[in-house]
């Protein structure tokens, strides 16, 4: 058996290293000897078939370990692409706030007009500027007798003034209100007087020091340990935070009828902002959601973002006008009203695509939306109150001619990868393109009615500063603190848009007269 095994390995070496002298030599070593060799052959044939089997399944089991690494390594790169442009992520081309910038300085989209910096041509300047009755006079006279003993009285002289504009120290002044009862010894009639309408209390603070009050903490956002502190050192009086929590409850209750009024002429208006964002309340996440026009603003706090917030604030629901918003989509469950959607988020989305996954279509989309928004803009400077159609189509068209363009050219740019269920995942252009394309009216809703803006930032504005109240005095602990900032900052955003400044409409309110805009 070791001789049959050493013979063949012999044999393996011969077959591997033979050439023809060997083959001749076995030849005429006769016929036993070809045998040996061909059994010999036959073994190693049947050694390297089975090796061939062996390395080809190899070969099948790393091809499909390719397969399967090139998938990995595909979806590792869009991940990693996700992520670059999530940190390259911004205010100029999301929706985070400019806070979040950093030091790094962010390109905006504004062109060069070639006017100086500062205030322009014509605008209303603030320039501190004599008047003609001042409240005082104080007057520096020359001496009656000069140096050298002449006579000045009589003597005409050149007159200078110069004006300084200052306020008197705040002083608390206390007024003392006395009734008197009567008894007519006669026939025994009582005959008494009645304190004014508001005087309440044994001891209380005057409307203008409620006012004040209210002003600092829901006008000016100062937290109460600060609002108390600032009244104190502008009054001399001694305040305590539960005075001003007691001061807005006050104002919140006299606003309620103000305020609905306001929601229902928001309600009633053609063109209502709509926007939303979170605030803490009470420990919980709620949102906080606004309508706005140029004259009217409402708030209201929700436990929900979606529908079922703005059904209970109860605007949207009667609302048979157009409404600007995001692509929030619960917003497009209400169908009595048009809608129309903000291009400031467009053009940050078009930007993110541009700059972050390199599609041209982008910058193409961007330059379009500008020129169709400036030439409004220049059609109503010439009082026009709409866009001829023939012009309306030739934008229309050009603007489905640049989505086109852009689904395929995501088509190239774009790598295919499959989603859990085995389907073609959309790319984030290529979401954003097929939303443009969908929603294409509510999108250029501001050519085709020149009463719709082109974006929404009325409303984020009135929302910004309700963020900024967050960041400086943290949520709100109290069961009703929100509703009260809403009602009371709805009321005080309502006047200022109506030329009365925050002072005035806050102790308005307070008197019991409020501002009720006429619209």
């Amino acid at each position: 058996m070791l001789h049959s095994r050493y013979n063949t390995h012999k044999w393996y070496l011969t077959v591997s290293r033979m050439d023809e002298e060997f083959i001749i030599k076995t030849y005429n070593e006769g016929i036993n000897a070809v045998i040996t060799l061909v059994r010999g052959m036959e073994a190693k044939i049947s050694e390297l078939s089975r090796q061939v089997v062996s390395l080809q399944q190899q070969v099948v089991s790393f091809q499909q370990e390719v397969i399967d690494l090139r998938k990995a390594n595909q979806q590792l790169n869009i991940r990693i692409s996700e992520l670059e442009a999530r940190l390259n992520k911004n205010s100029g081309n999301s929706s985070k706030p400019p806070s979040s910038d950093g030091y790094k300085k962010i390109q905006n989209s504004r062109e060069k007009t070639g006017r100086p910096t500062g205030g322009q041509w014509g605008h209303e300047g603030k320039t501190l500027e004599k008047v003609e009755n001042p409240d005082e006079v104080i007057e520096y006279k020359t001496p009656e007798t000069c140096e050298c003993g002449q006579s000045l009285v009589g003597v005409e002289s050149t007159k200078k003034t110069r004006q300084m504009f200052d306020i008197p120290k705040p002083q608390i002044r206390v007024t003392e209100h006395v009734t008197y009862e009567t008894v007519c010894p006669g026939c025994g009639k009582v005959h008494k007087t009645d304190f004014p309408a508001g005087v309440t209390q044994p001891v209380q603070y005057g409307e203008n020091m409620q006012a004040l009050m209210n002003y600092l903490t829901q006008y000016q956002l100062i937290p109460l340990e600060r609002a108390a502190e600032a009244i104190e050192d502008i009054t001399g009086q001694a305040v305590s935070e539960a005075t001003l929590v007691n001061a807005a409850d006050a104002l919140y209750e006299k606003l309620g009828d103000p305020v609905e009024e306001i929601k229902q002429k928001v309600t009633a208006s053609d063109v209502v902002g709509f926007d939303e964002t979170g605030m803490r309340s009470e420990g919980k996440n709620k949102w906080m959601h606004a309508a706005s026009t140029e004259t009217l603003t409402y708030y209201a706090i929700h436990e929900k973002r979606g529908e079922k917030a703005a059904r209970d604030i109860g605007i949207l629901p009667d609302f048979k006008g157009t409404a600007v918003h995001d692509h929030w989509k619960p917003y497009y469950r209400f169908t009595d009203c048009t809608h129309a959607e903000c291009n400031a988020h467009h053009l940050r989305s078009l930007k993110d695509v541009a700059e972050n996954y390199h599609q041209d279509w982008a910058n193409e989309m961007v330059g379009l939306l500008v020129k169709i928004y400036r030439r409004v803009e220049d059609l109503k400077a010439q009082g026009f109150t709409g866009m001829p159609e023939e012009e309306i189509q030739l934008w229309h068209g050009r603007y489905h001619d640049i989505l086109s363009r852009g689904i395929e050219e995501d088509a190239q740019k774009s790598p295919q990868v499959l989603n859990k269920k085995g389907k073609p995942k959309k790319s984030k252009p290529l979401q954003l393109l097929l939303q443009l394309q969908q929603y294409d009216i509510e999108t250029l809703a501001f050519m085709y009615d020149f009463e719709v803006p082109f974006h929404n930032n009325l409303t984020e504005r009135d929302l910004r500063m309700q963020k900024l109240r967050q960041k400086i005095s943290g949520c709100f602990r109290g069961k009703n603190g929100a509703n009260v900032f809403c009602r009371i900052r709805s009321y005080i955003s309502t006047a200022r848009k109506n030329g009365i400044d925050a002072m005035e409409a806050i102790a308005m309110a307070v008197r019991g007269q409020p501002f009720i805009p006429e619209v």
